[in-house]
């Protein structure tokens, strides 16, 4: 699955901006959520197959924190969408800055 594909359920997302704010552990994750333990485990182990989240062992605890390998893909995608626009827009504003021929010049009324 790619990380677009992962993190197009909202429920992932919301767990993967959670921990944009910083490690967390599961039962911190699983409490935030109107969901069961193992439906949140489930979403973690996508998220942990995607690369978009890791996971480390503290005693008894498992604790998740953002992988920034998962987000490569991501960034490389808006790499490519990015470029495409910037080279868009920059052509457009030289043809908006180009002078008009006509500009300053009164048109002459059309006669009938």
């Amino acid at each position: 699955m790619s990380a677009f594909a992962a993190l197009s359920d909202p429920t992932r997302r919301a767990i993967v901006a959670m921990l944009s704010q910083g490690e967390r552990a599961v039962a911190d994750i699983v409490e935030r959520f109107d969901i069961s333990a193992p439906a949140i485990s489930q979403h973690l182990k996508v998220l942990r197959e995607t690369r978009l989240v890791s996971m480390r062992v503290d005693g008894q605890r498992r604790i998740y924190r953002l992988d920034p390998t998962g987000l490569d893909e991501i960034d490389a995608w808006l790499g490519e969408v990015r470029a495409f626009w910037s080279g868009k827009l920059d052509a457009l504003e030289r043809e908006l800055r180009k002078p008009q021929a006509d500009q300053g010049t009164p048109k002459k009324p059309r006669s009938k």
